[in-house]
């Protein structure tokens, strides 16, 4: 595998050159280093850090970026990996791909506890990572490690300043995104989540509000107006309404009862199911009898335009393909209950509160009733005016927002 260094090294995609030509970041009068930290436990934290490095290139910002995964340097302390073979973000998409996510607020302050058993290790290795390579700012866009970055930056490198990033709708303290007594910036999605930020004691010019949750500049970019030969293309009706099915990057187990329950059902709807790298639950989708026309596909970089061809969402709460759908003007059907993310949890209300769509408390016994309001064209369209009235622009705030602290 390769290292932390080589694997940021490899998807640098921002600096004042025309093409990237594989070598290090460039060094070029006036360029400022722009060090992403970012993981691959779920997939939003890269997605954001993606976004982060397209939007650069597209505004040819002046910057060199580089992406670097903290679990990566953390690889010597993972004890999880030494015995089964299996590395902790292997283990936490495992654990969601399987709908493995009762008791979840348990298992969080378990992992809190190893993280603090081991604060002082992931400090040197960082030390150790920045010693070699020293950005001008660093921008975290993960949780529970800030306070190990921080540290690990106030002793190698005191001046340069720490972003946090959060890619959740709102923080679920203790210890989760926002530490108090920190010297450092937050860039916050919600009016919550900023009042978390100033609430635990950070001065407001430090702490930032954007108009939404970062995504990638792909679901901004104009788009042929849609007809019916797109979704004929994927084996659908071009009359039906369109659900877009996506729990993640993991997929769920959950999509195949959703499938099902909907192919016993006898709503006029069709599916299109993003399965995302879970190749057992896109196999079982393509076997299974249908009355309801699917398309089903794999992990695809296509999420925009197939949901360009969709009509309504229907996933996790999580914070990313949410503002993902509702930014392509889809109103959403997400779960919340006893088994979802503690940090995931006020995103359902977040929805509601705002008029987006329907936070059900049980795929079995409600799926069918939430879709056959969406199924509705006055109900939908009343969701899809309130979701077309909420304009996202944070991934061209963010940009404006690292210059600002950066020029300080």
């Amino acid at each position: 595998m390769k290292t932390s260094r080589e694997a940021c090294i490899s998807v640098v995609t921002s600096c004042s050159c025309d093409t990237y030509c594989g070598k290090p970041p460039c060094r070029l009068a006036g360029m400022k280093r722009v060090e992403l930290v970012y993981c691959d436990a779920g997939g939003g934290h890269r997605s954001a850090a993606n976004a982060l490095c397209e939007v650069a290139r597209r505004e040819r910002r002046p910057w060199s970026v580089t992406m670097t995964n903290p679990l990566e340097l953390f690889a010597p302390l993972d004890f999880w990996r030494r015995v089964t073979g299996v590395s902790v973000e292997e283990g936490y998409n495992g654990m969601l791909r399987r709908g493995w996510t009762f008791g979840s607020p348990a298992m969080l302050r378990v992992m809190h506890s190893v993280i603090r058993r081991h604060h002082k290790s992931q400090v040197r290795l960082l030390e150790k990572h920045w010693q070699k390579n020293r950005p001008d700012v660093v921008v975290s866009l993960i949780p529970h490690f800030n306070r190990s970055i921080h540290e690990a930056m106030q002793r190698v490198m005191p001046g340069v300043p720490l972003v946090t990033i959060l890619t959740d709708l709102a923080d679920y303290p203790p210890h989760f995104w926002i530490e108090e007594r920190q010297d450092q910036y937050f860039v916050c999605g919600t009016p919550l989540a900023h009042k978390q930020a100033l609430d635990a004691g950070h001065p407001v010019e430090r702490v930032f509000q954007t108009s939404g949750m970062i995504l990638n500049p792909r679901f901004y970019d104009p788009a042929a107006p849609r007809d019916a030969a797109d979704r004929a293309r994927l084996g659908l009706d071009a009359s039906l309404p369109t659900a877009m099915m996506m729990f993640g990057g993991a997929g769920s187990a959950s999509m195949r009862t959703i499938a099902r329950l909907l192919n016993e059902s006898d709503l006029p709807v069709q599916i299109i199911a993003v399965c995302g790298k879970n190749d057992r639950l896109e196999a079982a989708l393509r076997s299974m009898p249908k009355r309801v026309p699917m398309h089903v596909t794999g992990f695809t970089p296509d999420i925009a335009r197939l949901m360009r061809l969709s009509d309504f969402f229907i996933g996790k709460p999580g914070p990313g393909s949410i503002s993902e759908a509702i930014s392509m003007g889809l109103p959403v059907i997400i779960e919340r209950n006893s088994w979802t993310m503690p940090q995931e949890r006020y995103n359902a209300e977040w929805v509601e509160a705002c008029g987006f769509g329907i936070a059900i408390r049980s795929i079995r016994r409600d799926i069918v009733n939430a879709v056959a309001a969406m199924v509705d064209p006055i109900e939908r369209g009343l969701f899809v005016e309130r979701v077309n009235a909420y304009q996202n622009q944070a991934v061209f705030e963010i940009p404006q927002i690292l210059d600002r602290i950066l020029s300080a």
